[in-house]
């Protein structure tokens, strides 16, 4: 009994002191926070390194930085002889990004340069080993398609920043319809509708555009339709057709002035000049524009002529084949040299103010067969069709695309202000 009573106390104790005597076990999510993140860019784990991430001042070198960061001069000398080829040290420009990766002890030395050329692409040099090498690095890119509808309420330009799209769009556009519409007389209320590509770096970083896959234009009330398309699968150069199958490039631009400019003065052989009374032919279409603005070729050819020549001014002219050529005055300065072949939308030159002319403009002169012509009067060439034996497969493609952009709701029409203010009372 005794015995019993013994045992009995000792279980009592045992279980009181059990109790008393807490044991605390970590949380899971203290466990969680203690486990470092392991972090991944550019390809390297970055815990591994000691990172410092800064920007190229001005004045300073790709040797400058690496001796700051323990890496004398031989080695600086053998690493810029080595990749040479790939990446020439002496090209790197105040206000770019870099990153340095160092060792994770006393002496952080440097053992990579990562310089980043733009928010996509970098340059890495890693010189940790005996081997170095240079590559560059193209972080991947998320292409995401979207659609755009829009009005125009004045331009171009501002119907497109009003829907806050890069200015690269809108050259885009221009350039796809640039044969086949003539952007000076966008009237207000003509609507556009896209079909375009936008490309983002870790899902979220905008670094522009991709492909325009189709567009359609409403102008004066009739649709032009645009579509993408490669004909020619060896080549692999995209042209745009419209619904058809008609090529909307031809042989000619519209225009040697991408977009914002005004025709200040028509071809115009009776034309009278006020001051003297009396009739004076003008035989160019003055496109008036800002100085400085880009002056294309409408054609490709060869430079027969730039040089600067009394009421000229400074000026070019392409000889584009045995019937066309065009002449471009006034320019500011030109970029072309004779004998030089440059292709259509080539930049030739700039618009400026030399010679006679009372505003900055460009001076463009057509000629057929060698007597100067109106150039909106003459039937131009188109480019080659589209083959005949390609329509089916063309029409099958641009199928989807169509009822896409026919899907695509316009804008809803403003209200005037005066109604606002009616509505408001």
């Amino acid at each position: 009994m005794k015995k019993f009573v013994v045992f009995f106390i000792g279980l009592l104790i045992l279980f009181s002191c059990g109790e008393d005597k807490k044991i605390d076990l970590p949380k899971t999510e203290n466990l969680k926070a203690s486990i470092p993140e392991i972090i991944y860019e550019f390809g390297y784990k970055l815990n591994d390194y000691k990172v410092i991430k800064d920007t190229i001042k001005r004045g300073e070198s790709f040797g400058i930085i690496l001796d700051r960061h323990h890496v004398f001069y031989p080695k600086i000398n053998k690493i810029a002889k080595t990749i040479k080829d790939t990446f020439d040290v002496r090209r790197v420009r105040a206000g770019k990004p870099y990153m340095i990766l160092a060792k994770k002890d006393s002496t952080e030395k440097a053992q990579v340069f990562i310089y980043k050329d733009s928010r996509a692409t970098a340059t890495i040099v890693d010189f940790q080993d005996s081997t170095i090498t240079a590559y560059k690095y193209r972080k991947p890119i998320k292409v995401v398609e979207k659609e755009i509808a829009g009005e125009i309420y004045s331009t171009l330009s501002e119907a497109m920043d009003s829907l806050h799209l890069n200015p690269n769009l809108t050259y885009a556009v221009a350039d796809i319809y640039a044969w086949t519409l003539d952007f000076y007389k966008l009237q207000r209320g003509d609507k556009f509708k896209l079909i375009y590509e936008e490309k983002f770096i870790d899902d979220t970083i905008f670094v522009g555009y991709g492909k325009v896959k189709a567009a359609l234009f409403n102008h004066n009330r009739k649709d032009l339709y645009a579509y993408r398309f490669i004909p020619d699968s060896i080549k692999g150069i995209p042209e745009y057709y419209d619904e058809e199958g008609n090529m909307l490039r031809s042989q000619f631009l519209r225009s040697p002035i991408k977009f914002q400019y005004r025709v200040s003065s028509r071809y115009n052989l009776k034309r009278k000049i006020a001051y003297y009374g009396r009739v004076k032919p003008h035989r160019g279409t003055d496109f008036a524009a800002k100085v400085g603005t880009p002056i294309m070729a409408t054609a490709s050819g060869t430079v027969v002529e730039s040089a600067r020549r009394g009421g000229n001014g400074n000026y070019v002219k392409i000889r584009h084949n045995n019937i066309y050529s065009t002449q471009y005055l006034h320019m500011r300065k030109r970029k072309v040299r004779k004998g030089q072949y440059v292709k259509q939308g080539d930049i030739i030159g700039w618009v400026g103010m030399t010679g006679n002319t009372s505003g900055p403009h460009v001076c463009y002169r057509f000629w057929k067969y060698g007597r100067q012509v109106d150039p909106f009067k003459q039937k131009l060439p188109s480019a080659k069709p589209l083959k005949k034996s390609l329509k089916p497969a063309y029409l099958k493609f641009i199928n989807p695309l169509e009822e896409q952009l026919n899907n695509i709701p316009y804008p809803e029409k403003k209200a005037p202000e005066s109604v606002k203010i009616l509505a408001q009372n």
